[in-house]
């Protein structure tokens, strides 16, 4: 295991919490999460959808993140644009629902009505607003950009864009053909009564793959990797030769079929990678799934999850896709119950912020952001007031 950003603990510009957990308090506390969505949140790139899940004209998907409305539309003119999903007029939500299709957008409030560039173009009884301004005003733009086919939005920016956070393994993303993949399913909610911080956690968490996930541990042995750079979080097992005793994933190791595009020593190599802060995607030699650990309150959490796979219309293939889901299902509840079982700890007001290994590098990258960003990280009791 490997950390791009260790330092010392003895070195002059080390983090004197390097090597120390962050407290349980700043997982419940509403004080630190509102700090954290100014802070961490809002600067923040988020996958929103993919070039071809709108592919045409009027096509859009919407995202709510951190009390924002946000649409993904695609032009007249083939480009994608992201608007704040209000009406300039009373507030109103403009497009309901997670995707979907028009021509224009109309509010469903007062039926003032704007084209697919966010310009208003039209509103009843015009003629008695002294400062209408038809043709000039627009819907507030949102950042935004395309990374491999992928569309990211951010409320805030002056950070470095997904590209350059990704720099480091672009070569790994090359050979999977990102810009042709199709959406593979739907986009799917799952609430978790949880801080989004320990899904997180519990994603770069490498310690736990060989205790709770036997599944993962019959599939890779003791081969999974973990390292951390500067913006990103890399994780990764190659799939033994030995058959599972488990039937799905004997099955899986059986039948994935070859993926002529792939190199050698990625036909059989699941990659995981999570973006800061909360950004994660899973790479398979069968399909790209991404996932998202999106804050509703301190101690509420959706995961959202988007699927995506290149046409084959193998029949090995379309089985492999569906042992993988079965594969990942069962990892997925058994860290269900792990991260509530930490967050029900984290409340625990004995609870000490314990030792990190040398080992645990995402886990102490993620905490050397943290107490920058918010120095109050580093304190083992909120402050008076929070």
């Amino acid at each position: 295991m490997t950390d791009a950003a260790l330092a010392a603990p003895q070195a002059a510009n080390a983090d004197p919490d390097e090597f120390r957990g962050l407290p349980g308090w700043i997982y419940s506390n509403a004080r630190f999460f509102e700090a954290e969505k100014d802070k961490v949140l809002a600067p923040s790139w988020q996958v929103v959808c993919h070039l071809n899940d709108i592919p045409k004209a009027g096509d859009y998907h919407t995202f709510d993140f951190i009390g924002e409305s946000i649409v993904v539309v695609r032009g007249k003119d083939g480009t994608p644009r992201a608007f704040n999903n209000v009406c300039l007029h009373r507030a109103a939500r403009l497009l309901d629902g997670s995707s979907g299709q028009c021509g224009r957008i109309v509010c469903p409030y007062h039926a003032w009505t704007y084209d697919l560039e966010g310009r208003l173009i039209g509103a009843p009884l015009r003629e008695t607003y002294p400062d209408l301004r038809i043709g000039e005003r627009r819907l507030p733009e949102i950042e935004l950009e395309v990374f491999k086919g992928f569309i990211f939005v951010r409320l805030e920016g002056g950070g470095p864009s997904v590209a350059e956070m990704m720099a480091p393994y672009a070569h790994e993303l090359e050979p999977y053909r990102f810009e042709e993949l199709q959406p593979f399913g739907r986009v799917t909610l799952r609430p978790r009564p949880v801080n989004w911080k320990n899904i997180g956690d519990n994603y770069s968490d490498g310690l736990h793959i060989v205790v709770a996930h036997p599944g993962l541990t019959r599939l890779f042995g003791k081969g999974y990797g973990v390292e951390a750079g500067p913006m990103v979080d890399k994780m990764w097992g190659q799939l033994l030769d030995e058959p599972s005793g488990n039937p799905s994933e004997r099955a899986y190791q059986a039948i994935l079929p070859d993926v002529e595009h792939l190199p050698p020593e990625r036909k059989r190599l699941w990659t995981y990678f999570k973006m800061w802060p909360n950004v994660a995607f899973d790479i398979y030699p069968d399909q790209v799934d991404f996932m998202q650990f999106i804050p509703i309150s301190p101690t509420q959490t959706l995961i959202r999850e988007i699927a995506y796979a290149l046409p084959d219309s193998r029949r090995e293939m379309k089985a492999a896709r569906y042992l993988n889901w079965r594969i990942n299902r069962q990892v997925n509840a058994e860290d269900t119950v792990l991260v509530e079982r930490v967050q029900q700890g984290m409340a625990s007001r004995n609870f000490e912020p314990g030792p990190l290994s040398e080992t645990e590098v995402s886990l102490r990258s993620f905490g050397r952001k943290m107490r920058a960003l918010i120095p109050e990280s580093r304190l083992r009791r909120p402050p008076a007031g929070w």
